[in-house]
């Protein structure tokens, strides 16, 4: 700011194109080839300016950072690689990380987007949730789109196609999932910001194809982006075919409802008694719980709470229970009746 000797009030003022995310959504992790910044450190991302600043505005993480916030996301932990062989340890890096819901990579290579998979499913079975966004190649067919998805098969990762626009898509995809607050609502028809067109616009029977197999399809109408089903690439139980956790509705959920009732009972339960007593309000509080998902219409029900000691180990404590998750909805059908 210029000021001069007269007495007086002086102003100044910037401007940019995305200052910071809407808030209230969760933070997504990225790995993206860079040639700024310091490969294999993590970098917290609160701002598009933020990431202007440490990366540059020419590179391809830069903009992937625009896409996950303006789309929905609250923060973004980002680590630069410099080559494909620097993936794995990004993931490994990432994987540590608390409060992480969703993660994307540039990357199109079927290993790679393996090896991401395994980060998030091993994060998650150390009570780290999150979900993977990755995209498939450009110009790849119906066919080998659902390939990959089986050669990825997981509940916990998505494959969008078409891959024309590759990780931009994936960026804005897992934004638009991190601004969610509510899982159980489905995310076709989500609208996604800050996208150009897209190559690739599929028919009705390839649509069919691609959610069948565990694809989750795009498509641009009358210029804006949005997703037309959401689903995971997890299509089998071992070689059965198993449609499970096709809707990605169902993991958001799971993702909610569990890491809520553990968070809970860490919280109020701790430096307690293993005794009836404590076992009564454990199972009072898990119910608390599983009451507030029902009225928020996460959940549509719950039954067989049982709270009981283990009786090889008295100092644990079995907390049992099952719940069923809210269904989005996907189609409405109309029969219509008429007389001439």
């Amino acid at each position: 700011m210029t000021t001069h000797e007269r007495p007086g009030v002086y102003s100044d003022y910037d401007a940019s194109t995305v200052v910071s995310s809407t808030g209230g959504g969760q933070t997504a992790g990225l790995v993206a080839v860079c040639t700024e910044g310091e490969a294999g450190t993590l970098y917290i991302l609160n701002r598009y300016e933020d990431a202007v600043t440490t990366f540059g505005q020419e590179e391809n993480l830069t903009e992937l950072v625009r896409l996950l916030l303006l789309n929905g996301a609250a923060q973004v932990r980002a680590v630069p690689v410099a080559n494909a062989e620097g993936y794995e340890a990004a993931f490994a890096l990432l994987e540590a990380e608390e409060d992480v819901a969703l993660v994307v990579c540039d990357s199109t290579d079927v290993s790679v987007q393996q090896k991401l998979r395994d980060s998030v499913c091993a994060a998650s079975e150390a009570r780290r949730e999150r979900i993977a966004v990755v995209c498939g190649g450009a110009s790849e067919s119906v066919d080998n789109l659902v390939q990959r998805a089986g050669q990825i098969n997981s509940e916990r990762v998505v494959l969008l196609a078409p891959g024309d626009a590759s990780s931009l898509l994936a960026a804005a995809v897992a934004g638009a999932i991190a601004g969610e607050s509510d899982p159980a609502v489905p995310m076709g028809g989500a609208e996604l910001k800050g996208l150009g067109g897209l190559e690739a616009q599929y028919t009705d029977n390839e649509i069919d194809t691609l959610v069948r197999g565990g694809v989750t399809p795009l498509e641009r109408v009358s210029g804006i982006v949005s997703v037309v089903r959401a689903v995971t690439t997890r299509t089998k139980s071992g070689e059965v075919p198993d449609a499970t956790w096709r809707e990605l509705t169902t993991i958001r959920i799971v993702d909610d409802v569990i890491p809520t009732i553990r968070d809970a009972l860490r919280a109020k339960f701790r430096r307690t008694k293993n005794t009836e007593q404590t076992r009564g309000a454990i199972r009072s509080q898990v119910i608390l719980e599983l009451e507030n998902k029902l009225s928020r219409e996460i959940i549509t029900g719950y039954e067989n709470v049982t709270v009981q000691a283990d009786t090889e180990n008295p100092t644990v404590c079995l907390v049992d229970f099952s719940f069923t998750v809210a269904h989005g909805l996907n189609q409405i059908w109309l029969s219509a009746h008429i007389t001439v």
